[in-house]
């Protein structure tokens, strides 16, 4: 029996086991993300994260191939893409503070906050939002979807307002005047395989504090509720001024820290702060 080296890292509670593809095979990553993910019978994870060379051609230092929880295919992880480039500066694939990384939603600028010899933290240029229905990708007229009813078709409670957007990921956000007392657990994967929503979504309840700051919760597509979700923070920010209710800079407050947003507008790529940390590193049989 062979055996496969891991390294287990978080972004605010958002956690994934890592293998360094540049050095493991993973003959099949959708199981090994199935049995790695398990926190009772795994090592516990919201998913795996492959760090990978780049395909031929593409300008970029690694290449990240995310799988959520439940084995599908994720084009992107927002908290764990800052670990990617703390990994890749740490373990010397791109001994260097600014890593371009590949990705299913194109190609991601990671700017990384090293201190003492390690990337702690990093800025994430996650590219301009899409917003129209098709692109979510949603079934229905053509257009944006800022603040439309959405009947979840489960009675009474389960009518929401929500905004779409897609940072490369899909994102349904529905604004709620108390996080702890939202549906998400309830709500949450109703609206995920909702069939208006071809490849599932991810589902954020926000409430928002001021025009500067928010209160985020998660259910993730694939994987349930989580700590954080980094692209979800960017689809909130984006929804909230969409909506008139945030600015420009915002800090978001999720289950396992603050995340810093920044979006300009349409047309604008939205820009992501925040800290990576590794947990631990291991070998599992395979």
């Amino acid at each position: 029996m062979a055996t496969l080296r891991f390294t287990k890292m978080e972004g605010l509670g958002n956690d994934y086991v890592y293998v360094d593809a540049f050095r493991e095979t993973v003959a099949d990553p959708a199981g090994l993300a199935r049995r790695v993910s398990d926190r009772r019978f795994g090592i516990g994870s919201d998913g795996l994260i492959l760090i990978a060379p780049p395909r031929p051609g593409v300008a970029a230092d690694v290449r990240m191939e995310m799988y959520n929880a439940d084995g599908s295919r994720g084009e992107m992880c927002g908290n764990g893409i800052r670990c990617v480039g703390k990994y890749a500066y740490d373990h010397g694939l791109a001994r260097k503070d600014r890593i371009v990384c590949e990705t299913d939603a194109g190609l991601k600028t990671i700017d990384l906050v090293i201190e003492s010899g390690k990337a702690v933290a990093a800025r994430i240029d996650m590219g301009a939002p899409r917003l129209d229905r098709a692109e979510i990708p949603m079934t229905g007229a053509p257009g944006r979807v800022i603040d439309e009813p959405f009947d979840a078709g489960v009675g009474g409670g389960g009518v929401l307002r929500v905004t779409c957007v897609s940072m490369g990921n899909p994102h349904c956000v529905t604004f709620v005047e108390d996080t702890d007392a939202a549906p998400v657990t309830t709500l949450g994967p109703v609206v995920e395989t909702h069939p208006r929503f071809p490849r599932r979504t991810n589902v954020e309840f926000v409430h928002v504090v001021s025009p500067r700051e928010a209160v985020q919760r998660t259910w993730e597509r694939g994987s349930g509720e989580t700590w954080a979700c980094g692209t979800g923070a960017c689809a909130v920010a984006v929804a909230g001024q969409l909506n008139g209710l945030l600015g420009p800079d915002v800090t978001i407050h999720l289950r396992g820290g603050d995340l810093r947003i920044e979006w300009q507008g349409p047309g604008h790529p939205v820009f992501k702060t925040g800290p990576a940390v590794e947990v631990f590193r291991g070998e599992v049989d395979v």
